[in-house]
C-alpha cells in the first residue's frame, strides 16, 4: 500500500491576521478549518464510493459542537453519539432517522428510549441489552449489535486489547442476539466493531474488514440472519509528527473493496452497506489551540507557560501524545531551545511538550498546538477551577466565527447550591 509524508504546514492564519482574531477572542482558544474539514470528509466519502449504502457517522465525542455538525450533514454525513446530550447535538444539526446511530455502553434504558424516539439506529454493546429493551419498549425494526473479537485481534495503546476491553460481544452472544432479535420482529440487522484508535498501519483495517465480512456470513449459516449493514468502527489515525506517514485512504477503500468482493462472491450474501464511524480523521488535523506564553523559568530545565492548561488539551499529559508547535512568527527561527512547555496546574503532567527543540520564546509569543481538533475541547475539564475555553470556526469565506463561548465564573459555580 502506498503511504504520504506528512509535513507540518504553517498555519492557517498570517501573523497579521491571528493578531486581529487574538483582540477579539483571547488567548486560549480552538480554531477550526471548515475548508479542511469538508475536503478529509469527501476524500472519505470517495474512498468508499463503490458501496452503494456507505456513510460516514462522525464521532460526536469527539468535537461535539452542531456547528461542526452542520457542516458534516451538508458533507453527507450522520453522527455517531454515545449519550443523550450528543443525541441533542446531532438533533441541533437537523440530523434525523438512520442519520443517527446510537452507540453507547453501560446504557440506561431512558438513553435507548431517547434514541429510539428520534428514530436512530441503536447498536447494542451487551446481550443483556436486548432484556433491557424488551421490558422497557418494542424492539425497533432496525437493529445493530457490537462484535469484541477478544484475543482473535491485537490491540492498539489506546483502546488496549480487544480480550481486555469492556465493549461488545462474544461471538457465541452475537449469534444469540440475532436469533433473539429476529424473534422479536427485528427486520434489518447490522454489525458493528471498534477495536483500535489512531492507527496508521492501512493493513488493520484491511484485517478487520475482513473478519467482519466473513463474521456475516457465519452469522447467516448459523442464525437465517441476513446483516444489511457492516460498520467497520473508526480509528483511522492522523500523523501528530511531523514525517509521520498519512493514511492513503483511497488505497484503503480499494483494499477493503477487494476483500468485500471476494467474500460476498464466495459466501452468495447479499450486498452490504458499509458504515465508518470516524471523529479523529476528519477533524483532529483541521483544529488548533491558540495560546500564549506568560512565563519563563529556568531551573533544572527550561520551561515556557502559556496560558492553556492540561484542562484544554489532555492528551499530553494523559497519553503522553505529542502535538506539533509552532510558535508564531519564528516559524523559520533555528531550533536552539530545548523546552518544556506547560500550563498552570497543580499537576507535573500538565505539559504540552517535554524536552522540545523551539525557537528561542518571550514573554507574549503566540503559540499555536497543531491537530488538537479531536478529543480537545472535547475532554476538557475544571480542575484547579480552570475555565473551559472559546471555539471559533474559520469559514470557507475566510470570516472567523464564535462557535462556543468560552466559560465565566458565573457559568462556573451556576450549579452550587451555596
Amino acid at each position: 500500500m502506498l503511504n504520504f509524508i506528512l509535513v507540518k504546514s504553517d498555519f492557517l492564519l498570517s501573523q497579521q491576521a491571528l493578531k486581529s482574531v487574538i483582540k477579539r477572542y483571547p488567548t486560549p482558544f480552538y480554531l477550526y478549518d471548515e475548508v479542511g474539514i469538508r475536503q478529509t470528509a469527501r476524500s472519505l466519502t470517495k474512498a468508499f464510493s463503490w458501496n452503494k449504502g456507505f456513510k460516514e457517522y462522525f464521532a460526536v465525542k469527539a468535537t461535539p459542537n452542531p456547528h461542526i455538525l452542520e457542516i458534516l450533514k451538508s458533507e453527507g454525513c450522520g453522527a455517531d453519539c454515545s449519550s443523550v446530550p450528543e443525541l441533542l447535538l446531532a438533533d441541533m444539526a437537523k440530523m434525523k432517522g438512520e442519520e443517527i446511530m446510537y452507540t453507547s455502553n453501560n446504557t440506561p434504558a431512558d438513553e435507548f428510549v431517547k434514541a429510539n424516539g428520534l428514530g436512530a439506529i441503536l447498536n447494542l454493546d451487551d446481550i443483556t441489552h436486548l432484556d433491557k429493551l424488551e421490558r422497557t419498549m418494542k424492539l425497533p425494526k432496525t437493529l445493530s449489535l457490537r462484535y469484541n473479537p477478544g484475543p482473535l485481534r491485537e490491540g492498539t495503546s489506546i483502546m488496549g486489547t480487544p480480550e481486555t476491553s469492556k465493549f461488545g460481544m462474544t461471538k457465541a452472544q452475537l449469534m444469540e442476539g440475532y436469533r433473539r432479535a429476529k424473534k422479536n420482529g427485528v427486520e434489518r440487522f447490522g454489525l458493528h466493531t471498534m477495536i483500535i484508535s489512531n492507527e496508521l498501519n492501512e493493513s488493520y483495517f484491511v484485517k478487520t474488514a475482513r473478519m467482519m465480512f466473513q463474521l456475516v456470513a457465519q452469522i447467516y449459516k448459523e442464525t437465517g440472519v441476513s446483516i444489511d449493514f457492516v460498520n467497520l468502527g473508526g480509528g483511522i489515525g492522523i500523523p501528530y509528527e511531523p514525517g509521520q506517514k498519512e493514511v492513503d485512504i483511497m488505497s484503503l477503500g480499494r483494499y477493503v473493496r477487494k476483500e468485500y468482493a471476494a467474500v460476498v462472491a464466495k459466501h452468495k450474501i447479499k450486498p452490504l452497506s458499509l458504515f465508518l464511524e470516524c471523529g479523529r480523521y476528519i477533524t483532529g488535523p483541521h483544529g488548533y489551540l491558540v495560546t500564549k506564553a506568560i512565563n519563563t523559568k529556568d531551573i533544572y530545565r527550561k520551561y515556557i507557560g502559556v496560558d492553556a492548561s492540561m484542562a484544554d488539551l489532555m492528551r499530553p499529559g494523559m497519553y503522553g501524545a505529542y502535538h506539533h508547535m509552532t510558535v508564531i512568527g519564528k516559524e523559520k527561527k533555528q531550533l536552539s531551545y530545548t523546552y518544556d512547555v506547560v500550563g498552570s496546574l497543580c499537576e507535573n503532567n500538565d505539559k504540552f511538550a517535554i524536552q522540545r527543540k523551539l525557537p528561542a520564546i518571550a514573554i507574549g509569543d503566540v503559540l499555536v498546538i497543531h491537530d488538537a481538533g479531536a478529543h480537545g475541547h472535547a475532554m476538557g475539564f475544571n480542575y484547579n477551577g480552570k475555565l473551559r475555553h472559546a471555539e471559533l470556526l474559520l469559514k470557507q469565506s475566510g470570516k472567523v466565527e464564535l462557535i462556543r463561548r468560552a466559560e465565566t465564573l458565573k457559568d462556573h459555580f451556576a450549579t452550587l447550591s451555596f
